[in-house]
């Protein structure tokens, strides 16, 4: 695996990933499909994957834990393993995360209602240098989240690695197919099958950009269909206090995808990253708030074209694109303003995305909400449209 090359600005503090572009040819990538261990832990419904929390102890395959830390494998019941926070009733972690597809593009979907209530938010490449956004929420349950648009191949990841439900408005041929094929293809929610009050259009936005779900709905619905109990969600590591020994600073990180700019930068005061899209603050239209993260993580990851068309018109033909999270990566993340270098490790498929430092031990989260901004290996980006700064 290819390293970072990092340039220092004679004008800025900071670094840039630059690199010349590597053509990419459209092939056909087959999904790795890992070997899992089966595991000895006693289940409640091994069908289903679903444990009860409170037998599991730690395992091998997790570094030691520091003192104070948070997961990754013992959660108390009332703390979301997805933020290490605390919630009000804890009997809303009795149901599985919703990974839900949210639109960026074009300009009219902004601001999104909903989108700042997530716990998770993975931010990647479509198609035409656009992106687009899988928001996982858990401890939330906005009713209006949209406009809900179609699923990509990194869903199909995604969703078996939360163990989640999958809200979203269709998908290509081979998407969909890829879709039913999987492992979850009971916990689909195609909004194109549903009607209210699951999903409905708002008028007086223009189609196909009015599409809206409600959350609460979807997990009544999928309750009822025996998906009412707490999931095993291990592998998320979370330390209040300052980790030791960052990479330098991370007040600011300015992330050029092809057709989006985004910048976060961090607020001292509040403790938190603000986000500002394509030069203007990013807000959530629901809460009339502003969109933050305690968390910002760059995750590289390979950018690869497939076989499965997204899009043809006026004999212009898109593909779709697979994005390989696993097994591992180079990864940053920015918390309290600090920059801390390492990787993204995911050994099988069930497992959640995990942070380590170039050591092998936890890369540590600040409790709170995390976004993870996808972007392709330094290699395959193009150094005119596409960059990662760090300030």
């Amino acid at each position: 695996m290819r390293f970072l090359v990092l340039f220092i600005s004679l004008t800025v503090i900071g670094f840039v990933v630059q690199t010349t572009p590597t053509p990419t040819p459209v092939v056909v990538i087959p999904q790795i499909q890992a070997t899992v261990t089966p595991n000895p832990i006693p289940t409640l419904d091994p069908a289903l994957g679903i444990i009860d929390p409170s037998v599991f102890t730690p395992t091998t395959d997790f570094p030691t834990v520091v003192d104070g830390a948070i997961g990754p494998v013992i959660f108390d019941a009332g703390v979301n393993p997805l933020t290490g926070l605390s919630v009000a009733d804890p009997t809303v972690l009795n149901r599985r995360p919703l990974i839900v597809k949210i639109s960026n593009a074009p300009p009219l979907v902004r601001p999104q209602a909903g989108l700042g209530l997530a716990d998770l938010v993975y931010e990647h490449y479509t198609e035409g240098g656009l992106t687009r956004f899988s928001a996982i929420y858990y401890s939330q349950a906005p009713e209006r989240v949209g406009s809900i648009r179609s699923a990509r191949l990194i869903d199909y990841e995604l969703t078996e690695m939360y163990k989640g439900l999958l809200a979203f408005s269709g998908a290509s041929g081979g998407v969909e197919q890829r879709l039913n094929d999987s492992e979850f293809r009971d916990r689909l929610y195609k909004g194109v099958a549903y009607g209210l009050p699951y999903y409905w259009r708002d008028e007086s936005i223009e189609v196909p950009h009015n599409l809206f779900t409600n959350l609460t709905a979807i997990w009544d619905l999928a309750s009822t269909q025996g998906y009412g109990v707490r999931p095993l969600l291990r592998g998320m590591a979370f330390l209040p206090t300052i980790p030791p020994n960052p990479s330098g600073s991370g007040v600011r990180a300015d992330v050029r995808y092809r057709a989006t700019r985004v910048i976060w930068t961090y607020d001292p005061i509040s403790g938190r990253y603000g986000r500002v899209a394509d030069g203007k603050p990013h807000f959530d239209v629901l809460t009339d708030q502003a969109i933050t993260a305690s968390n910002v993580v760059i995750v590289y990851a390979g950018h690869y074209l497939t076989d499965i068309i997204e899009s043809e018109w006026q004999g212009s033909v898109t593909y779709s694109t697979q994005i390989t999270i696993w097994p591992q990566g180079r990864a940053i993340l920015l918390r309290d303003g600090q920059r801390y270098e390492g990787t993204w490790v995911r050994a099988t498929r069930p497992d959640l995305l995990g942070l380590r430092t170039d050591d092998g031990e936890f890369l540590y989260l600040k409790p709170g909400n995390t976004w993870f901004q996808v972007v392709p290996l330094p290699e395959q980006m193009n150094p005119v449209e596409e960059w990662v700064v760090i300030e």
